[in-house]
């Protein structure tokens, strides 16, 4: 709007005069304005045809910034996605890698911006204190599906471009295009382990371990389940949203929980070792690796449970053996 209006006011009669009036006097002036006269009738060619081009991306647009179901979104990245394609066959200044680099990223901050509002730190942590860190997994993973489609979806329509204009493809670093998106992402994965984390521990709280050990050993682990809860209330009282990208302190904060994280996979490990050695059969045996469920997927816990698995085989071979004696018939019969 502002160049049509310069371009306007410079074809007017009363700036036409003032140009020639230069002219006749030789005036060091003239040629300068002309030359900005040229860039600016330059200009306006090109804002126009943008203009005309990139308003078919508005409606587009509006509805990504304004949706309100976040797990349908994607179905607005193909229809936007192809109208890029088509701007970059058709249009005659709006093809170039700096001009797509900056609508690609425009649309990762949009995606960031509806996943923020979809899934925050707050109701995250909201989720957690009701008992229902599930639902809170099962948005993060929804987050991270919607962020990879669009992902998905870019790089099939880069293969067309590529196959379509082979003297002018999408020839731009991914990283120029999804840093912020990326770092988005990393963060989703991040929030999701420690989400993750506090669900596999929350079940301490119901393990009762039995044998003549399990009274001092269920006390360690109401020990070992107060200190994570102490873990998380730290992680939680951080004075930012840990959903927000642009707060680089979250690594260091996330560092510390998982620091933490490992110490306790420590003592526990200790503890199920202990009651693993106190178990008298296999069946009680099975019985305590149940009771931990889902905490048996903590690495360090895997690897002090990697020491008993030879042991654990052996006793079931035994107790076949046993079978075996006890069902074999007699010589006689």
């Amino acid at each position: 709007g502002n160049l049509n209006a310069i371009f306007d006011q410079l074809q007017s009669e009363r700036i036409r005069r003032v140009l020639q009036f230069l002219d006749m006097s030789h005036s060091t002036y003239c040629a300068p304005f002309a030359k900005l006269c040229k860039e600016v009738f330059a200009a306006r060619l090109e804002a126009n045809d943008n203009v005309k081009y990139l308003r078919t991306l508005e409606s587009w647009f509006a509805r990504l910034n304004t949706a309100d179901d976040f797990e349908k979104l994607p179905d607005l990245f193909r229809p936007i996605m192809h109208i890029m394609l088509l701007i970059w066959k058709n249009s005659k200044f709006y093809n170039s890698p700096a001009r797509l680099v900056v609508i690609i990223r425009e649309l990762c901050n949009a995606i960031i911006n509806q996943a923020t509002r979809y899934i925050s730190g707050k109701q995250i942590f909201e989720m957690i204190a009701d008992e229902n860190a599930t639902s809170a997994v099962s948005k993060l993973k929804t987050t991270l599906k919607v962020c990879g489609d669009l992902k998905r979806i870019y790089f099939n329509y880069k293969a067309t471009a590529n196959s379509e204009c082979p003297h002018n493809p999408w020839r731009i670093q991914n990283t120029a295009l999804f840093l912020r998106l990326d770092a988005f992402l990393e963060r989703c994965h991040d929030v999701l382990e420690m989400t993750q984390i506090i669900v596999q521990f929350s079940k301490l709280d119901r393990i009762v371990i039995g044998g003549t050990k399990g009274l001092a050993l269920t006390t360690t682990l109401e020990h070992i389940s107060a200190d994570f809860k102490a873990a998380v209330a730290t992680f939680e009282g951080v004075p930012y949203d840990i959903m927000d990208v642009e707060r680089k302190d979250f690594d260091d904060d996330f560092y510390g929980f998982r620091n933490r994280i490992k110490e306790l996979e420590r003592r526990l490990g200790a503890v199920l070792t202990q009651a693993f050695d106190d178990c008298v059969n296999i069946y009680a045996r099975f019985k305590l690796l149940d009771s931990f469920d889902t905490l048996l997927e903590r690495p360090l816990i895997q690897d002090e449970l990697e020491r008993k698995h030879i042991a654990l085989v052996q006793m079931y071979a035994q107790d076949l053996k046993n079978c075996l004696l006890y069902t074999s018939p007699s010589p006689r019969d």
